[in-house]
């Protein structure tokens, strides 16, 4: 007996199919190679073939059970393969042909054309382009014109309206009712929702208070103020520029309240001088709420409180633009923003023909929104947005524009 026979691996029968469907059975030692298996299943059903050597890298056996592909390199015994198995030989897909030179030149053409072009490539396609520079300073300086010529236009329509609607006969109710939703307003600043979460978290109502005007009514903001700042010594301390407000507030509260009653009872004069009140009583309300974050901020610079407040007054409360204004010329004064324009200006003259704003200015709501964005330009939007105060400010825009182009 030779030894070889006698240390021989255990001889397995394995059921070979093909996908044209031919069916036979191969017995192999299990110590055999998959490769050799592969060979020995092609001379069985394409004789001949193993001439061209990529035949058997060409073809693949794949386990039926377990959805396997063999390994080339690994015996029947490494790949796990039991007797009375079903194996699948089966040739591989080719592989996509190459694409051509053409087809390639072609595609990386159409990527550059999609390509966005890269900074050099900007600079040598507009290398012959004439150079204009656009100063950022004019830029700013025309923007800040435009404000300061708006609030001129405010200031002069303002007037024209008080003197309007004091012809009204039912002007002193009229502001009166306006007077009141003022009131409202007053009483609303504060989210009371969110001014309640705080209160219930065990917070100081009046730290609350000023923690959610610090941090633009944010609740989760207005918390981690109130804990970072839980002993700071000023924490209670009024915002910078609120308390005076709130002082005059009350002091036009208690005057208007003293002349309401008998004079709207009695004559014409009483009741314009009723109505100056409530004017006055409005403008008073209607105060710039300086930014108490941009307050702070600035004088932490070294500035002082006043100089802060008229910067940020003057500037529509940015602080970056009021910061420069402090450091620069500090053009236009606040003493400037209370001069209306000249009224016999084409400007304002074109204004006051204008048949929207003629009806407008007879609307005690106009003068509030005139008001209102003289000292808070930024509520601008609000009133832009107000059906009857909106069309008004869109003809005073589109007058101003077009005057200003010309």
């Amino acid at each position: 007996v030779q030894e070889e026979k006698i240390f021989a691996g255990k001889v397995l029968k394995l059921h070979v199919c093909t996908m044209e469907g031919a069916e036979w059975l191969e017995e192999v030692p299990e110590d055999t190679t998959v490769e050799k298996l592969k060979e020995r299943c092609l001379k069985h059903c394409v004789p001949g073939s193993l001439e061209d050597p990529k035949t058997v890298t060409h073809h693949k056996l794949i386990h039926a059970t377990s959805e396997k592909v063999l390994t080339d390199t690994k015996t029947v015994l490494e790949e796990n393969i039991q007797d009375r198995d079903v194996l699948l030989l089966i040739k591989k897909r080719a592989p996509p042909p190459l694409p051509k030179m053409a087809d390639v030149s072609a595609e990386e053409k159409r990527k550059q054309e999609q390509k966005a072009p890269d900074k050099d490539a900007i600079l040598k396609a507009t290398a012959n382009l004439p150079s204009r520079n656009v100063d950022r300073a004019v830029a700013h300086h025309n923007m800040r014109d435009f404000q300061t010529e708006l609030r001129k236009i405010l200031v002069s329509l303002i007037e024209v309206a008080q003197k309007l609607l004091a012809l009204n006969p039912d002007a002193v109710e009229l502001f009166k009712k306006a007077n009141a939703m003022l009131d409202e307003d007053e009483e609303d600043r504060v989210d009371e929702i969110a001014l309640r979460q705080l209160t219930e978290m065990g917070f100081p109502e009046s730290r609350a208070v000023k923690a959610l005007r610090l941090n633009h009514m944010s609740v989760t903001q207005a918390m981690e103020w109130l804990i970072e700042h839980a002993d700071d010594p000023t924490v209670d301390a009024p915002l910078p520029g609120q308390a005076p407000s709130e002082a005059t507030a009350e002091a036009g509260a208690s005057s208007a309240e003293a002349t309401a009653g008998p004079s709207s009872e009695a004559g014409g004069e009483e009741a314009k001088d009723e109505l100056t009140e409530i004017f006055k009583k409005i403008r008073r309300k209607r105060e710039f709420r300086p930014d108490p974050r941009a307050v702070i901020a600035l004088m932490e610079m070294g500035f002082d409180e006043k100089e802060v407040v008229d910067a940020l007054r003057v500037n529509n409360n940015q602080q970056n633009a009021a910061c420069e204004w402090l450091l620069g010329d500090r053009k236009p004064s606040p003493e400037d923003l209370d001069k209306g324009i000249d009224t016999n200006s084409p400007l304002f003259q074109a204004i006051l023909e204008n048949p929207v704003v003629q009806l407008g200015l007879t609307n005690p709501k106009t003068l509030l929104a005139f008001e209102d964005m003289l000292e808070n330009p930024l509520n601008s939007t609000q009133w832009m947005n107000d059906p009857e105060t909106g069309p008004v400010m869109l003809q005073i825009s589109r007058i101003f524009q077009t005057l200003n182009r010309t």
